[in-house]
């Protein structure tokens, strides 16, 4: 086995001891989600233990602008490029809390620069609530995005916020994986 190949492993195993720890303190499920072209896909993910869970498989593409992983990806964007992704892209309503309209999309997006993280308040999927946070490079730039979803029947924002502490814990550590590759 190549050097290169043992090194993607090694890191693989360290990142997904990262999401299982995560996910335990949490008690759901985790995820690290890279931006694509048009959407955010799931990297790796940790599944809940609890029966009732949401099915989003490693490879699953999710919007941009009604995830919680692809707001904080938009908050990285320039200004500039994040009005022109609000007023182009077409905003579809896929919950009667999408927000579909450009500036009050810009606004929750400079909203979640300033708090460092993103909620999805039952935007994409009814009933479902989730938190993100980057995963930075050292330089400061996003590499992709950890977050946790839930049910609505488990977990409300404030829950949710509650673990906002573990959440970025896991992101130094993350980074951290990144950095010292």
């Amino acid at each position: 086995m190549s050097t290169g190949v043992l090194s993607s492993l090694r890191i693989r195993t360290a990142r997904l001891a990262i999401l299982r720890e995560l996910s335990a303190k949490i008690g759901e499920t985790c995820n690290i989600a890279l931006p694509g072209r048009d959407a955010m896909v799931y990297l790796e993910r940790v599944e809940t233990e609890w029966p009732l869970r949401i099915q989003l498989p490693i490879g699953t593409e999710v919007p941009f602008y009604c995830t919680a992983s692809g707001k904080m990806y938009l908050s990285t964007l320039p200004k500039k490029h994040l009005l022109h992704y609000a007023n182009s892209e077409k905003l579809t309503r896929h919950t009667e809390n999408t927000i579909t309209d450009p500036a009050a999309l810009a606004d929750e997006i400079e909203s979640v620069a300033q708090q460092g993280y993103a909620l999805d308040r039952q935007e994409f999927m009814t009933d479902m609530i989730a938190l993100a946070v980057p995963i930075l490079e050292t330089n400061g730039g996003l590499v992709s995005t950890l977050s946790f979803h839930a049910p609505k029947l488990r977990f409300n924002v404030e829950d949710a916020l509650s673990h906002l502490p573990a959440l970025q814990e896991a992101s130094r550590a993350l980074t951290a994986l990144i950095s010292n590759d």
